[in-house]
């Protein structure tokens, strides 16, 4: 990968110092204008099969190493229901392929797993709902381009999935691109502070929808997503038990945890509420441990170690569900820092490079350690929802795949480098171009992948649970 591009003196996490001078906007447009020639547009567009360094399949089986192995074959069952559940569940693989391509060296904070999926809708403290990014598992400083490469790829093959033409598919990612490096090239031209304060409710999410189809797949997301609380949880997910209440157990997806590691869960929960800001703390801590489980999560975080905690306040109809859900190594990591470890505690990353990113957050994310495994912590039904992407059609792909354009430029700007990438994209017409041309190569890399995933299962090499 390019090396850093360095316009500050940063400390390691990334923080300037008041006391350098900034680099003038101006200065910062040319120092991206320059660096076409260290990595031209047009080569955003490169992908070659040649160019893969690792073995897909490998890929998937290295990744599995250190989760809970009878969940292993969950997590390749919902892999290999179609491509885009594939693509969902290879950020390790994209990481390592994104990581041999050209790139610009500016390295702001990155989601690291950017797809459809990975956008929705969740609570502010204020209870408004509002729509970011929404996953952070691998957020990390890194190249930009990894960021909008996935995302884009991601455009397409959930084109396919919902059987769009070609030419639909790169309609919905050209959008995605145009409104990534405009709505960039506008937060550039923003103070610092505006940059951070910008977000999108759902509101104003459905009045900027162009069409009736959009508007309504918003406004159904909307609706479920305000229906999703800890409160109607509780029918869902527990049951009374000799007067008592305990989470329902579903095996595989919903397990009880033996009473040795319950133990080290409540210990770890009571350490959780040192890393709370003051007055959430104090909120948090008036509730009292109920009961534990483990809960399967996602696709890509299938095997990863996640637990529900269900909690009571005041009262028996005030209850709170948080979630622990191990953190490991951003798969970013290694081809940024090689062997240098940033971060001691991988729960706090994910933590504040969620802050980072997105403009409102949960207000009781933070961190823990069970054992020697490391967590983070959030609320487990906090008006979290998302777009259904099965059965989208292509109109309202487009009008969505422009939302997460948009917003992942938005928190690409909020940690730096917006006004170098803008400089670098320019008009966009060369940009939009080249990434068209990439997510249709990598869209048809992925469905290669997807079937060599099916394959080792057909050939007995990988256990597979379908359907859980």
């Amino acid at each position: 990968m390019q090396p850093h591009v360095v316009v500050a003196s940063v400390d390691r996490r990334g923080f300037a110092s008041l006391s350098a001078p900034a680099t003038p906007r101006a200065e910062r447009y040319r120092i991206g204008k320059d660096l076409r020639k260290r990595a031209p547009r047009s080569s955003l567009g490169d992908w070659s099969p040649s160019d893969r360094t690792i073995d897909a399949v490998g890929s998937v089986v290295e990744t599995n190493a250190g989760r809970v192995q009878r969940l292993v074959p969950v997590r390749i069952g919902r892999m290999s229901v179609s491509p885009y559940t594939f693509l969902r569940g290879a950020a390790a693989l994209h990481a390592a392929d994104f990581a041999g391509l050209p790139a610009t060296g500016i390295q702001p904070v990155i989601c690291g797993d950017a797809h459809l999926a990975n956008f929705g809708f969740y609570a502010s403290p204020e209870r408004d709902l509002v729509f970011d990014l929404n996953d952070f598992d691998e957020a990390h400083p890194g190249a930009w381009e990894w960021d909008l490469r996935r995302l884009v790829t991601s455009v397409w093959v959930a084109g396919r999935d919902n059987n769009a033409s070609e030419d639909d598919c790169e309609a919905a990612t050209a959008r995605c691109v145009d409104a990534y490096r405009g709505h960039l090239a506008y937060l550039a031209e923003q103070p610092l502070l505006a940059r951070s304060y910008e977000r999108i409710g759902a509101d104003l999410l459905h009045e900027r929808a162009p069409r009736a189809s959009t508007r309504r797949a918003v406004d159904d997301a909307a609706r479920r997503a305000r229906k999703r609380t800890s409160d109607r949880a509780l029918p869902r997910f527990v049951r009374d038990s000799g007067g008592a209440r305990a989470l329902v157990a579903e095996p595989p997806l919903i397990t009880r945890p033996d009473d040795a590691q319950y133990e080290r869960i409540s210990v770890a929960l009571d350490a959780y509420l040192e890393t709370l800001p003051p007055h959430w703390a104090r909120v948090v801590g008036g509730y009292r441990v109920v009961d534990i489980a483990h809960k399967v999560v996602g696709v890509g975080s299938v095997g990863l170690r996640a637990y529900i905690a269900l909690c009571e306040g005041s009262g028996p109809d005030d209850v709170l569900f948080l979630q622990l859900k191990e953190a490991r190594r951003s798969v970013v990591a290694p081809y940024v820092h090689g062997d240098d470890a940033w971060h001691a505690h991988q729960g706090q990353r994910v933590v504040e490079y969620q802050q980072a990113l997105q403009t409102v957050s949960d207000p009781l994310l933070g961190w823990t350690t069970v054992g020697r495994r490391q967590y983070y912590v959030r609320q487990f039904r906090d008006m979290k929802g998302a777009i259904v992407l099965e059965g989208i059609g292509p109109e309202a792909l487009a009008d969505y795949a422009a939302v997460c354009g948009l917003l992942l430029a938005k928190g690409h700007a909020r940690t730096s480098g917006a006004s170098m990438i803008s400089g670098y994209l320019g008009g966009g017409g060369k940009a939009r171009t080249a990434l068209c041309r990439f997510a249709k190569a990598y869209a048809d890399q992925t469905e290669r992948d997807h079937e060599a995933l099916l394959g080792a299962v057909r050939r007995g090499e990988l256990p597979c649970e379908a359907g859980v």
